[in-house]
């Protein structure tokens, strides 16, 4: 019918437009975040354009189930504040009705958030967390900045330089100092630079500089004036330990932990919300020229929040061992199904009496 096409065909735009408004709100604030982590040295700054984007393909489900849920509020709210809906209802077409053409918008934006929850989502934060992991188990060179004290994440040293080349292969006024044992050892030199042994071991080799040992409080500290000194640089292998958040799903159901049950619950559970809430938004989307423009929006962002708050608080339970799978799974999703039934009958039921009204203003 006309109002299929026409139905569908505005959803379609309204989609583009409520999905890039969306992205954009993400990316500036996933950039502002990212870049925050940079500049405190969390991640690797070079890595930042890459962690945005594996963050963004993560969150891509979630953007998907409110740009469904928005656009549909959006488009019948205007056909109701237009008069169109009016007209529809009013030639016979039923609230019902409107069901196929936004379940056939919606089948494609389905199917995505289906992949990206259960693809994109493991394979980014996986991808993510390999990259911090490099970055914080890397050598302690790398760790170094000028002008800035850095703590060594595999042993008890912290270091400070004043200069360093590019290459990072000479330094200029070093500080290092390490506790072990109770005892406390600083070192100080007016230059040093970075030397590899036969077997691979790589060395910061100080130069004219002093070394003083001792215990705090004490006062037998011990100080030594060297020519050449080599500090060992320490790094840790990279060791990916698997989360659930970055396993895929078939190894999440083969390994059914609480925690890897919970995560496949919340996987499904944005499936499962996408098409509660869009078959919410049929009704919802009812408009009273009386009313301001913007409750409809906010009702929207309110439900939104409760219903993927509720999906956080059935994962938190499962993790904990306090609900079964199979109420995890289909509990909350089945009591909101019933909302969207009781709210159908009860907007249903208001039709005859604003057809009514239509037809008694014809015949006055």
């Amino acid at each position: 019918m006309i109002f299929e096409r026409s139905l569908q065909r505005e959803l379609a735009y309204t989609a583009g437009a409520v999905f890039m408004v969306l992205l954009t709100i993400f990316l500036t604030t996933m950039m502002i975040r990212i870049v925050g982590f940079a500049a405190s040295g969390e991640v690797d700054p070079k890595d930042v354009v890459v962690l945005i984007g594996l963050t963004v393909i993560g969150y891509f489900a979630v953007m998907l189930v409110v740009t469904l849920f928005v656009s549909i509020l959006f488009v019948l709210t205007r056909w109701y504040r237009d008069s169109e809906m009016v007209v529809w209802l009013s030639s016979g077409v039923s609230l019902a009705r409107f069901i196929k053409p936004v379940v056939k918008f919606a089948v494609p934006v389905l199917l995505l958030v289906a992949f990206f929850a259960y693809v994109g989502w493991p394979w980014s934060n996986a991808q993510s967390k390999l990259i911090r992991a490099r970055f914080q188990q890397r050598d302690e060179v790398s760790l170094l900045a000028p002008g800035q004290f850095r703590e060594s994440p595999v042993s008890h040293r912290v270091f400070f330089v004043e200069k360093m080349s590019p290459d990072q292969s000479h330094v200029e006024n070093v500080f290092v100092t390490s506790t072990e044992s109770g005892k406390v050892s600083v070192v100080v030199s007016h230059n040093g630079h970075t030397e590899t042994d036969k077997d691979g071991s790589r060395f910061v080799v100080l130069e004219n500089g002093r070394r003083y040992d001792g215990e705090p409080g004490k006062p037998d500290f011990r100080i030594m004036e060297f020519q050449r000194y080599g500090v060992k640089i320490t790094q840790q292998p990279v060791v990916n330990r698997p989360t659930p958040t970055g396993m895929s799903t078939l190894a999440l159901l083969r390994h059914p932990t609480n925690a890897n049950l919970a995560e496949f619950v919340w996987r499904t559970g944005l499936v499962l919300m996408a098409a509660n809430l869009m078959l919410l938004g049929i009704p919802l989307a009812y408009q009273n020229p009386r009313r301001g423009r913007t409750i409809n929006l906010v009702m929207a962002v309110l439900i939104f929040l409760t219903y993927s708050n509720l999906l956080n608080v059935v994962q938190s339970w499962m993790e904990q061992g306090r609900m079964s799978f199979a109420a995890g799974l289909i509990g909350l999703h089945a009591l909101v199904a019933c909302i969207v039934v009781v709210v159908f009958w009860l907007r249903v039921r208001n039709r005859p009496l604003i057809s009514r009204a239509l037809f008694a203003r014809q015949g006055a």
